[in-house]
């Protein structure tokens, strides 16, 4: 049985944004505001995100992994109706020993980059679309593998302004181009909902 448990550091993440936010229009956000809108995935905001999972009872040997995603979230404006939602996703990998007389491995995994299709002007409910690639850029053989992937993702959210409450689902499915590289075909279905509650000054 493994065991997860997850810590999100909102606070790195609302202070990239404000950080990475000089205009008018968000300078004029409370701080709860901008910390919902760093929350939302397809938000029209340059964030970085950092997103820590520890796993328990790991591999054959029930070790303990830790994986950091950092996940910058990058918009770019298409039109006065459409932006693109870039989310690129770095994990940072420690597994522990998986057999006897192996050591701790450390790296980076593979990254998984996602481009968004977004109403710029959403209503209280929002919603993105659009490819998920995954690059093998895993600098150890245990951390990844070495096919190219690609597929589908969609994301629904609802985000009102006075509700505390953000809350919705991330979707994709990602099919390996090949399978002649290191670590062979795969298809990985991801299903993540997500509820935040945000307390007054951003907390």
């Amino acid at each position: 049985m493994m065991m997860t448990t997850r810590t999100k550091l909102r606070a790195l993440a609302v202070s990239s944004a404000a950080l990475f936010t000089a205009g008018p229009a968000f300078a004029e956000m409370s701080a709860e505001e901008l910390a919902k809108l760093a929350q939302n995935p397809v938000g029209n905001l340059i964030s970085l995100p950092f997103q820590n999972n520890t796993n328990l009872n790991f591999g054959p040997r029930e070790g303990t992994q830790n994986v950091l995603n950092i996940q910058p979230v990058i918009p770019i404006s298409v039109n006065s109706e459409w932006n693109i939602i870039t989310r690129t996703i770095v994990p940072v990998i420690s597994n522990p020993s998986l057999y006897p007389g192996d050591d701790r491995t450390n790296g980076i995994g593979d990254t998984v980059f996602t481009a968004f299709l977004s109403p710029a002007v959403p209503g209280h409910w929002i919603w993105g679309a659009g490819p998920v690639l995954q690059l093998p850029t895993n600098s150890n053989s245990e951390l990844g593998n070495k096919n190219w992937g690609l597929g589908p993702s969609v994301v629904v959210l609802h985000l009102e302004k006075g509700d505390p409450w953000v809350y919705g689902v991330l979707a994709n499915n990602i099919w390996s181009l090949s399978s002649n590289q290191q670590g062979g075909s795969y298809n990985n279905g991801l299903i993540q909902p997500f509820v935040n509650y945000n307390f007054e000054g951003g907390f």
